[in-house]
């Protein structure tokens, strides 16, 4: 996501929808692999598995460190005496930060194989 982005609520919110999408459709695909035991069995779906659990912590990490650089960035433009410049010399303001509306993609899927 470019920070030009980050600034457009729009696309902000585009961009939430798209991971809340992309959460459902891996949720989807490993109800899909339950269903099918024959896949449990096949290297290339352990495979998978593994880039599919080293997605989703890659996604974790990603939105924790972006979670925290927002927290440090309204913390500059809110607190004295950063501010001053902050706000005054720079216009800078505050930036929304990531929330994911849907509870049921605030965790990863549980998936027993």
């Amino acid at each position: 996501m470019s920070p030009d982005a980050l600034s457009d609520a729009q696309k902000f919110q585009q961009y939430q929808k798209a991971q809340a999408e992309f959460g459902s459709a891996i949720s989807r695909l490993l109800l899909v692999a339950e269903r099918y035991p024959d896949l449990k069995a096949s290297e290339n779906f352990r495979d998978l598995q593994a880039q599919l659990e080293g997605t989703e912590n890659r996604i974790a990490v990603a939105r924790k460190r972006y979670i925290e650089s927002v927290k440090e960035y309204n913390k500059l433009v809110r607190f004295f005496p950063t501010n001053l410049t902050a706000r005054y010399l720079l216009h800078m303001e505050t930036r929304e930060n990531f929330s994911v509306e849907n509870e049921a993609v605030k965790e990863a899927p549980k998936v027993e194989f």
